[in-house]
């Protein structure tokens, strides 16, 4: 079992996705999370899967290509920092990514069968972590963090957007 992160394993920004994790086997929720999603988003039509629910905000497609895209950074993340590499590495701007992801001139099959591949990998990582990597950290964005705090952002960040999705887009799901 992955223990759930301190406070001082992260900035305070990031406890608004570690609260939403609920207790229990990390691995099982990120194994059930992915389910959830895929039976939500992907009966959608073509036309709702570009839905936007105001003017600049995202479409359905480009919020599950934002998912795929975060995940696959704090996957990054919490690989060098469990592998003891304590290199500082750089924020990323979602707003800058997610445009250029051109998430709307794919299928939203597409991009979930890439969201599927990064859970894939990020599961089979964190099942491979020895327990002692999980205390490990680094400087992310200019701030330290944890490998385990990492894996809870994860999970919590992708049921934050599920939640989105079924308040501002009618999406029903069981976040």
């Amino acid at each position: 079992m992955i223990a759930r992160p301190q406070a001082t394993e992260h900035v305070p920004y990031f406890s608004r996705y570690i609260d939403l994790v609920p207790d229990g086997d990390l691995l099982e929720l990120l194994d059930a999370q992915h389910r959830t999603t895929l039976r939500s988003l992907a009966p959608l039509s073509p036309e709702k899967a570009k839905h936007r629910y105001a003017d600049g905000k995202w479409s359905v497609t480009e919020v599950v290509g934002h998912l795929a895209d975060t995940e696959r950074i704090f996957t990054y993340r919490a690989l060098r920092f469990a592998r003891g590499d304590d290199t500082p590495l750089a924020g990323y701007d979602e707003n800058a990514y997610t445009p250029e992801g051109r998430f709307d001139n794919r299928s939203l099959g597409d991009v979930l069968a890439e969201y599927t591949a990064v859970r894939g990998a990020t599961v089979a990582l964190l099942r491979g972590l020895p327990a002692n990597a999980f205390e490990r950290s680094g400087p992310a964005n200019g701030h330290p963090i944890s490998v385990r705090a990492l894996a809870y952002i994860i999970a919590g960040h992708e049921r934050h957007h599920l939640r989105v999705l079924e308040a501002r887009y009618g999406i029903p799901s069981s976040a």
